[in-house]
């Protein structure tokens, strides 16, 4: 059996063109121009097709994958437009919405793509169906539904008070004296000093260096922002950051409760960048067929990556695997976990 029945794809061929578009964000008109250089004609319509195919073909393996991801109790999610050309309802300028979710346990972490035409709190709500425990994000409220649903603990993100730190010394320009601005900026990075010190160390320890050493630093940091909060205006871009960090408070001081919680939301913000960067290369979707399958195959070289596998070599052992599956166990031994821990030949 074929991935692709009745086609030219073979796993081989399949996976490099997946690759090739969603791993090295090479677009398929590039890849139709590159084939036919070495005398392979594939248009980039058949291209398209079997992009589509393979998106619907890995499917079951995508639905393991949510189930891992949301039997864990740490999910971190961020979100990104995308524009979709052909949908219903909506013209072809209008922004659809690529979501993502980063967790699953240590040692098999998953990452997923989900399609999704609005950005609002019915996404979360239904992507997060039955999830428990601790959910990361920026400030965006569009996840303060599913946080009062489902009973989460919501962990914010300092990188994002950081920031808006950096952009207000930013805007004071070079000839500016140290000011609010700049201790705000200070205090974070003390911080994140503590937390790049404590890489190494186990969860229990990173716990408790944690209550040791950041817990006094964020203790200043409030006693601080009580003090200026009345000094600055919040129409000024310090007291934009004076007032994100305080409306986040309680969020941002959530990775102290659990030493597997991180600081920021930056793994899902990393997680999402390859579609950032495939997306400046191809501009859009052509159909909700083409992004939903985008989104699938996107998810499986990122899961691939996160669990330190060659994302071609499980492509084509997966494309090879999945024309002959037929129950959840023969599925489950198509996971990019499984295929780590049992270091399948696929040489």
């Amino acid at each position: 059996p074929q991935p692709i029945p009745k086609s030219l794809a073979s796993p081989g061929l399949l996976a490099h063109v997946t690759v090739s578009k969603y791993q090295d964000a090479l677009p398929l008109y590039r890849q139709e121009t590159i084939l036919r250089r070495i005398g392979v004609d594939l248009s980039r319509a058949t291209l398209s097709n079997w992009m589509i195919q393979a998106g619907l073909l890995v499917q079951p393996i995508i639905n393991l994958l949510r189930d891992q991801l949301l039997d864990y109790d740490i999910l971190q999610m961020d979100e990104t437009p995308v524009q979709v050309l052909n949908e219903q309802g909506k013209t072809a300028q209008s922004k659809s919405y690529l979501w993502l979710q980063k967790g699953g346990p240590p040692d098999q972490p998953v990452v997923l793509y989900d399609y999704d035409p609005g950005r609002g709190a019915a996404v979360p709500l239904r992507l997060l169906e039955g999830f428990k425990g601790y959910l990361q994000t920026d400030g965006y409220a569009g996840y303060n539904a599913v946080v009062t649903a489902n009973g989460l603990t919501q962990v914010g993100c300092m990188a994002h008070a950081r920031r808006k730190f950096s952009d207000a010394v930013k805007a004071q320009g070079k000839n500016k004296k140290k000011g609010i601005a700049h201790r705000g900026l200070a205090l974070i990075q003390k911080l994140y000093r503590i937390e790049k010190q404590s890489r190494k160390l186990t969860e229990e320890e990173r716990y408790i260096r944690r209550q040791k050493h950041a817990k006094p630093i964020l203790a200043e940091i409030r006693a601080w922002l009580d003090e200026m909060l009345p000094q600055v205006p919040p129409t000024r871009t310090t007291g934009k950051a004076l007032n994100y960090l305080n409306n986040e408070w309680n969020k941002l001081i959530a990775y102290l409760e659990d030493g597997r919680l991180e600081i920021d939301n930056n793994g899902a913000e990393n997680a999402i960048r390859p579609f950032v960067l495939g997306r400046k290369n191809w501009l859009f979707s052509a159909s909700v067929k083409g992004v939903k399958a985008s989104a699938n195959l996107y998810s499986l070289i990122e899961t691939t990556k996160a669990n330190g596998l060659e994302p071609y070599a499980y492509l084509r052992y997966l494309f090879a695997k999945l024309p002959k599956a037929k129950t959840v166990e023969d599925y489950e031994v198509l996971l990019p976990g499984y295929f780590k821990n049992k270091q399948i030949a696929v040489g």
